[in-house]
């Protein structure tokens, strides 16, 4: 997807419409090793606390153990910085794989 480095638009701050300057923020944080989809799998594969078979044999191994249908690509978000008075709008994007500023 290809995005121009600079784009008019409206200015909350100052309330007309600026020319302003298009960058890409970094989305989420790092968290542990097990997200917190994995950790509840695990829990209800009998690997957390309580008591019960908890289709414990029935089900294959965690290794084999995957998300089906994860996704592919992360979203993108685009910090838009007035020129006029340098302040800055996060704006949450869509999904895409390749991003080009241009």
């Amino acid at each position: 997807m290809k995005i121009p480095k600079k784009t008019k638009g409206y200015c909350k701050y100052c309330k007309k419409t600026t020319e302003q300057k298009i960058s890409l923020v970094k989305t989420g944080t790092k968290r542990s090793a097990l997200k917190h989809g994995s950790k509840e799998r695990a829990e209800k594969r009998g690997r957390g606390r309580g008591a019960g078979n908890k289709g414990r044999y029935s089900k294959p191994a965690i290794s084999k153990f995957k998300r089906v249908g994860a996704k592919t690509s992360k979203k993108l978000n685009l910090k838009l910085t007035c020129n006029v008075c340098n302040k800055s709008i996060i704006k949450s994007g869509s999904r895409t794989k390749k991003v080009e500023l241009e």
